[in-house]
């Protein structure tokens, strides 16, 4: 009997812990590798939060029927429009994400390169993982040449390729699938029988929705596509633990959702109460919430389009970041220069930037993509500093030209340089931090 390869080791576990003992020795680092959303915590959350304190009762695995109805509208007015009977509401996506691996048989394809938990939780859940590599333009969904060729390869060998994760906005590529992409993947994962998860948790971190089209799998194959989002990346709400997911109306979405309910029954429960008064607030959207979306999306923006141009400047290939908070450099044209340098592969290329610049990335490696290329992931939302530096980010025109920000950025100007021997960007705000 064949059985999947036992889960790897969690990177994120390990770079915070090789990070936390660096620190601990007195080094300070530039941290890249951790997505957490550093945002300061809107007042109004708080508050709902302590208004919620009292729900101290078990309530339905999915969730109480206030809440799904937030979510639900959620949905409907970003153009799905959804019954609160298709939600689900969970401590998280990732317990979601997980239940949906558990409650849909046969093989996973993703992207390569894919957000690190991914294949992990295919592996926890018996299954093995088809890496399909993205196309040139962005990431967060397969090339659909790639896709079918994927396909019929891991039929061929034996295998049961039956479900499809797709990431919109993509972690870690910082980019956002086309319109045509995303129809010409639906109409694959439709005609090879596929189920669809869409993980859209950074939707609300487009830098620019008006010039940055946003188009969902599930409008595009809704009879199977489940779509799942939450509050940690958009808000900040990271350690509060608050998902969703959104199930397709027919016959399939209904199996899902129960075969998702039952392992949610057993794994988590339910959603705690006092935060189900709080996504109950939140995915109703009232004016303050709109407002802190666009700023956070702005900040994100300007951050991230910053650490990209630093990168293009070091040599890299680099796909311009329009949603998250995430750049994904390739070193390749300047391989000789590293190769004189000992760095080869993405883990030297990491471990280089640790040990000579203290600039701690995910190498691309740890992602599913290929060992020997140049890439990492470099994760841009740690760089607003302490609570009162992040609302002074927050207000700013130009958060980059803040000092404690510019200092960040020059520091991973030289970092990136270094690598080289190349001058390090010459950009207004990384002169005026030097």
């Amino acid at each position: 009997m064949t059985t999947a390869a036992p889960p790897p080791p969690s990177a994120n576990l390990a770079l915070n812990q090789l990070v936390a003992e660096r620190r601990a020795a007195g080094e300070t680092l530039v941290h890249l590798a951790f997505g957490e959303a550093r945002l300061p915590l809107l007042p109004q959350l708080a508050e709902q939060l302590a208004k919620g304190a009292a729900r101290a009762a078990y309530g339905p695995v999915a969730g109480g029927a206030g809440v799904r109805a937030a979510v639900a509208g959620y949905f409907a007015r970003r153009g799905l429009p959804t019954d609160p009977g298709q939600i689900v509401v969970a401590p998280g996506s990732k317990p979601l994400l997980m239940a949906l691996q558990l409650a849909v048989p046969g093989d996973v394809l993703l992207p390569r390169p894919a957000w690190n938990t991914y294949a992990p939780q295919a592996a926890y859940a018996g299954k093995r993982t088809i890496g399909v590599p993205v196309p040139d333009e962005c990431g967060g969904v397969p090339d659909p040449a790639a896709l079918r060729t994927a396909i019929t390869r891991a039929r061929a060998a034996g295998r049961d390729p039956r479900l499809l994760v797709v990431t919109l906005p993509d972690n870690p590529t910082g980019t956002l699938a086309p319109a045509s992409l995303v129809r010409e993947v639906c109409d694959l994962a439709r005609a090879e029988d596929l189920v669809i998860v869409s993980d859209e948790i950074y939707r609300d971190v487009v830098h620019d929705p008006s010039a940055t089209g946003f188009l969902s799998p599930a409008e595009v194959a809704p009879e199977r596509t489940v779509v799942t989002t939450g509050l940690s990346k958009n808000l900040g709400l990271g350690g509060w633990r608050i998902g969703a997911a959104r199930f397709p109306a027919a016959t399939t979405g209904r199996r899902l959702r129960d075969g998702v309910l039952a392992a949610a029954s057993e794994l988590w429960s339910t959603l705690a109460g006092p935060m189900q008064h709080v996504a109950e607030y939140a995915f109703a959207e009232p004016p303050e919430i709109v407002e802190r979306l666009r700023a956070a999306a702005r900040l994100h923006g300007a951050v991230a389009r910053a650490v990209h141009r630093i990168a293009v400047d070091a040599g890299a290939r680099c796909r311009p970041p329009t949603g998250a908070f995430y750049v994904y450099p390739d070193f390749e044209p300047v391989r000789a220069e590293l190769t004189a340098r000992g760095v080869t592969d993405s883990a030297s290329l990491a471990r280089r930037l640790l040990d000579e610049s203290g600039i701690v990335v995910l190498g691309g490696h740890l992602l599913g993509d290929d060992p020997g290329a140049l890439r990492f992931k470099a994760a841009t939302s740690l760089l607003y500093g302490d609570e009162k530096e992040q609302e002074e980010a927050l207000c700013a025109n130009d958060p980059v030209r803040l000092p404690h920000i510019s200092g960040q950025l020059a520091r991973i100007a030289a970092g990136f340089a270094r690598l080289t021997g190349r001058p390090a960007s010459a950009h207004p705000h990384l002169e005026e931090a030097r």
